[in-house]
């Protein structure tokens, strides 16, 4: 399938996030199998080949200039977004000044919430594009053996989309949220050593936990182990709470990566069998 193909399946999503929904999607599967690739295309947000963040992006500004001129002033609607990392099971926001150049303060997480992360408002798609390439360069990417652009953390990507009555008074939040995990890597494949060796650790157990916690869920057990991962702290509402969710299953091809493919399939099998009940946010 191509981008368009996967942007049809995404596009009903988004518009639920307009209608006032929390929603996510996310990719999964072993590194180098395309998950940054259809999340976040090509890097060219005006080709044929963009990731469904920017075409989120654009149909969100849409839908914010169609309610805003059919209401005829009588509504606005307001966007922010933000844009974490999760990197060796430490939190980071990217659109805090710094995080190029060193990690910071690990953020702390309450809930499901990452408190202290910036949630910057957006006017325009201009402008949400130039965050996400600065987001981009301060994610860490490396070099592996199984993959020459290696995402070494988990990526989410958020964007509140708020509408207003005219005397102010909130009438709908949707937040749209946007996965891009790093990928599981097999240590016979990677060859990793030192931090390599310690990020890979960290990828793989924190998806390991992701796997189980859908087991739990799927099983319908009242103790799901969320806290046990930063990860699945972070997705608590949208794996087992208020939300309209969407798994998007990347595999490699070849045969060389059958068991990796494989695996990836029974994730698939598990997660599509687990029962979401998303209730829209609304204020009267």
């Amino acid at each position: 399938h191509g981008q368009d193909d996967i942007w049809e399946a995404t596009e009903p999503l988004v518009q639920s996030a307009v209608d006032g929904f929390n929603v996510t999607v996310f990719a999964y599967g072993q590194t180098g199998s395309g998950k940054s690739y259809t999340m976040l295309g090509d890097g060219d947000s005006t080709s044929a080949n963009e990731g469904i963040i920017s075409r989120a992006i654009r149909k969100l500004f849409n839908s914010k200039r169609d309610i805003e001129e059919l209401s005829r002033g009588e509504r606005s609607v307001s966007l922010n977004v933000e844009m974490l990392e999760i990197y060796n099971e430490q939190v980071r926001d990217l659109l805090r000044a710094g995080s190029e150049t060193d990690e910071g303060t690990p953020l702390k997480i309450v809930g499901s919430e990452a408190v202290g992360s910036i949630r910057k408002p957006v006017t325009c798609e201009a402008e949400v594009f130039k965050i996400l390439k600065m987001a981009q360069r301060r994610r860490c990417v490396k070099a592996t053996q199984s993959n020459a652009t290696s995402s070494r953390s988990h990526l989410l990507f958020s964007v509140q989309f708020c509408v207003y009555n005219q005397d102010g008074s909130s009438a709908q939040t949707g937040k749209l949220n946007v996965c891009d995990l790093a990928g599981s890597e097999r240590l016979s494949k990677s060859c990793a050593t030192g931090a390599l060796l310690k990020e890979t650790q960290h990828i793989n157990l924190s998806l390991s936990t992701l796997s189980n916690v859908i087991e739990k869920l799927q099983a319908g057990d009242t103790n799901i182990p969320f806290r046990d991962s930063k990860l699945t702290s972070l997705l608590q509402n949208s794996l087992g709470g208020n939300s309209k969710t969407l798994c998007i299953i990347c595999c490699n091809p070849l045969q060389t990566h059958f068991h990796e493919t494989l695996c990836s399939l029974r994730f698939a099998a598990k997660i599509n069998k687990v029962d979401l009940k998303a209730v829209q946010n609304f204020s009267a």
